[in-house]
């Protein structure tokens, strides 16, 4: 089994970079009319689609993802655009014309909210209900959330990520621990029993908590004591709930109990690169970690010398009852409002987002996790037995994901930098630190909108 490439990963970290903060202000885009489609599908015609895999396997992939749709649609044939960037599907939804793209894909699913209220994309829920399907039923709960935005259907999954516990069996079992941990009072105690120092450094880290350590992001973590980030009048609700100051708090107890900021730091300093043979985990220099399903495959081709274990992150204490959940994302596809051939591009985006069959072959072909609820137990899908931790993640009703919001990922990035701030003692008082970055996040999307 292989894993994603880098370029094709972490697509929720993609979504707080700079590129972000550009992506589709508010622009000259055409608006949508309620059908937002007059062509005829039954026609002979041709499509564009723009996405952004790039690597040989993921590029394979597509074009025999698309060859299953044009033997399905004989009369449709599809035009594939690989390796595009957010920064060019943006511009070219703007501009519209012949050679822009009928459909889209992206990995930056934070940016939903901005797709929708930019009219950037089409809602599709005309076109679920016209061909019978409904999306509730038919894509897991969370997949849903961060496809839509104020009731605006923009997008609909294509493939997703979930976050789990990666573990090192070997050190568990030198440790004498007999399973992973399924609460953080289980994992705190377990990180520790699984650090071994060495002088002023570790011989073999139980855990890196800090922020910066790959995908220990402050969404991540959050995601399992189930945050709202925002009340029904849209404002932030960080300072408030006790999710977030909860999943504050337990990063920074794990971060002092292995050692300190600047030990951890110090010591992550001098660990192998997230995307490369050397990462940790693999090394087995820190024996857990917090990793999307693609890690897998990249742990397993990096031929470790211990066993690798795979399961759903821990859940609060007072959660138990809701151990196997985690966190999700993944790629969104979409209809360009520009394109005049919206009813063809339907037909095409029905398919590889809705066909079970479709959505499993491609699942296989680049080790994401299935986008529809009967693909996530399709008998087809083909995959190593830890990988199936990850196919129940997905279909885990109480897993999470971030929400859409005008700004896209702004939010997010808000409320990273408080977790940086927090953790190196920048910050020390909690509270004042989360009301100030809701009202940051108040103003951001006030003067967004």
């Amino acid at each position: 089994m292989s894993a994603r490439t880098p370029s094709a990963v972490r697509k929720a970290a993609f979504a707080l970079t700079a590129s972000t903060a550009l992506l589709l202000t508010a622009t000259a885009c055409t608006g949508q009319a309620a059908t937002g489609a007059q062509d005829d599908a039954s026609e002979q015609q041709t499509i564009t689609f723009w996405h952004a895999w790039s690597a040989p396997n993921e590029v394979k992939a597509v074009k025999d993802l698309v060859a299953g749709f044009e033997k399905a649609h004989p009369n449709i044939q599809v035009n594939v655009v690989g390796n595009m960037t957010d920064d060019k599907i943006n511009q070219a939804l703007r501009a519209g014309g012949t050679k822009a793209p009928d459909v889209i894909s992206s990995f930056t699913t934070n940016n939903v909210g901005k797709f929708c209220t930019s009219g950037a994309l089409v809602d599709l829920d005309p076109f679920f209900e016209k061909a019978g399907v409904d999306p509730e039923k038919t894509f897991p709960k969370a997949m849903n959330e961060y496809t839509q935005y104020q009731g605006d259907r923009c997008a609909v999954p294509l493939l997703g990520d979930a976050y789990g516990l990666y573990y090192n069996k070997t050190a568990f079992e030198k440790a004498g621990i007999t399973g992973p941990p399924k609460t953080w009072s289980e994992f705190e105690a377990d990180a520790q029993k699984l650090t071994i120092t060495q002088g002023d450094t570790y011989k073999q880290l139980g855990f890196m908590p800090n922020y910066h350590g790959w995908e220990t992001t402050t969404e991540h973590y959050m995601g399992q004591f189930s945050p709202t980030y925002f009340d029904a009048s849209g404002k932030s609700t960080i300072a408030t709930d006790p999710a977030v100051s909860g999943a504050f708090t337990l990063q920074k107890k794990l971060v002092d109990a292995l050692g300190g900021f600047k030990k951890l730091e110090k010591f992550r300093a001098g660990l192998g690169d997230e995307w490369g043979p050397k990462h940790p985990f693999h090394t087995g220099q820190v024996a857990m970690q917090l990793d999307g399903e693609w890690r897998l495959g990249m742990a397993l081709d990096a031929k470790p010398g211990f066993e690798i274990g795979v399961a759903p992150l821990p859940v609060p204490d007072d959660r138990a009852d809701q151990y196997g959940k985690g966190y999700i994302t993944g790629t969104i596809a979409g209809i360009a409002a520009t394109s005049q051939k919206q009813n063809a591009a339907w037909e095409f985006v029905k398919y590889i987002t809705t066909d079970t069959d479709a959505v499993v072959g491609f699942s296989n072909a680049i080790h994401n996790v299935p986008s529809t609820l009967e693909a996530l137990k399709s008998p087809k899908l083909t995959y190593d037995p830890r990988f199936k931790t990850f196919l129940d993640i997905a279909a885990n009703p109480y897993s999470t994901t971030s929400p859409a919001s005008v700004n896209g990922g702004v939010y997010l990035t808000t409320v990273q930098q408080l977790g940086y701030d927090y953790e190196s003692g920048k910050v020390t008082d909690l509270a004042a630190g989360l009301k100030k970055a809701a009202a940051q996040i108040d103003t951001d999307i006030a003067q967004a909108k």
